[in-house]
């Protein structure tokens, strides 16, 4: 099952990628927020693979990678170790009685448990690699 199967919003990502959205391995991170509305956490990173067939305006900016973001609603309980200014590392959905998301790297773990998980934003722009 992809990850995309826990999301209340899948259709964007799943859309952009023919239905065959990347594993969420070796993502950069570039931000983990938490918000007492809802309450809420939030993970903006960069997908790993780029669409094979990315969306026209895409390709004539010259694109190359796809930015997430992810909020996690209901948010019961979350646990964050470590910092860094630029984690890569995995990030991992279940559903298990709720949506737990476990984001791990050499220097940062979050573990989070939410009732929903969506789709807040999808974005694309040329990275420096």
């Amino acid at each position: 099952m992809s990850w995309t199967a826990l999301l209340v919003n899948p259709q964007g990502i799943d859309s952009i990628y023919q239905g065959s959205p990347p594993r969420l391995d070796g993502v950069h991170v570039h931000e983990v927020g938490l918000s007492r509305e809802g309450p809420s956490l939030r993970v903006r990173f960069d997908l790993p693979e780029y669409p094979a067939s990315a969306p026209p305006k895409w390709q004539l900016q010259g694109f190359n990678t796809v930015q997430v973001e992810l909020c996690f609603g209901g948010l019961r309980s979350v646990e964050i170790d470590g910092f860094s200014v630029r984690p890569v590392g995995d990030i991992s959905l279940s559903d298990d009685g709720g949506i737990r998301v476990f984001i791990s790297s050499d220097e940062v773990s979050v573990r989070a448990v939410a009732d929903t998980a969506y789709v807040e934003k999808v974005t694309a722009y040329l990275a420096d690699r």
